[in-house]
């Protein structure tokens, strides 16, 4: 399906939250779509569409402003996304996969079909140390001019890894990141000092108690906000206000 044009007023709008250089690590833009209780899913392990095409084609605009897209495994396990950009002339995006514990099947994804047709870059799949990964399917990635990764994940405090997975990724030149979910990395993240820009699409539903939640477990503001309201949608963008404030 081809994406509908861009709002133009989108591009004032995101211009303050968009990737600038940093010299430590990756820009870092932590975005996704919720319903009005703040879900993210219907269900855990379940697809589910929130965003109007409008605030679609938004997305696809903020891919196009950065190096590389971020995931945790639930995620392309639940959905099997594309994670490609299709906004402009160019697929060139590079997902990340975060798979501590090596779950994922990329020779069986989407995202494999694509690359194989050149509608999208192949993933860098961040893995711990001690995963075991079949010759077959790792040369089929680096086939396609992708990677696994091998870092050494923390398993029991999961906080610690986004340094690691950030650092990894400056060093393989990555400038800046779009994460994307699930609900455990945008959870993580907002309890982090490592997220730059926020920008949070809400959709006009209610997905209710069974619903996947993004709730982080302490408390965090928003400072330099700003609102977008679009045909249905809503879109809030800011900064997260340092700990230390």
């Amino acid at each position: 399906m081809s994406l509908l044009p861009l709002n133009a007023s989108l591009v004032p709008f995101l211009k303050p939250y968009l990737p600038v250089p940093k010299d430590d690590r990756p820009f870092v833009t932590l975005t996704w779509a919720q319903s009005l209780d703040s879900r993210i899913a219907s269900r855990p392990g379940v697809q589910t569409k929130i965003s109007h095409l409008e605030t679609k084609t938004m997305t696809h605009y903020l891919r196009a402003c950065h190096d590389a897209i971020l995931v945790g495994v639930g995620t392309v396990l639940a959905d099997d996304p594309k994670l490609n950009c299709r906004y402009g002339n160019s697929y060139k995006i590079r997902p990340v996969v975060v798979d501590p514990s090596g779950k994922w099947d990329y020779t069986s994804s989407t995202l494999c079909k694509l690359r194989a047709e050149g509608q999208g870059l192949a993933p860098l799949i961040l893995v711990s140390n001690d995963v075991n990964i079949s010759t077959e399917t790792e040369n089929i990635l680096n086939s396609q001019d992708g990677a696994f990764c091998r870092l050494p994940f923390d398993r029991m405090n999961r906080a610690n890894n986004w340094e690691l997975v950030l650092n990894a990724l400056h060093n393989m030149g990555i400038k800046s990141v779009m994460v994307e979910g699930g609900a455990v990395v945008i959870n993580d993240l907002i309890q982090s000092s490592m997220v730059d820009s926020v920008v949070i699409t809400v959709g006009p539903v209610f997905l209710g108690r069974n619903g996947v939640e993004v709730s982080p477990a302490i408390e965090r503001r928003l400072v330099d906000v700003d609102w977008w309201k679009g045909q249905r949608d809503s879109v809030v963008a800011g900064r997260l206000l340092p700990h230390s404030a």
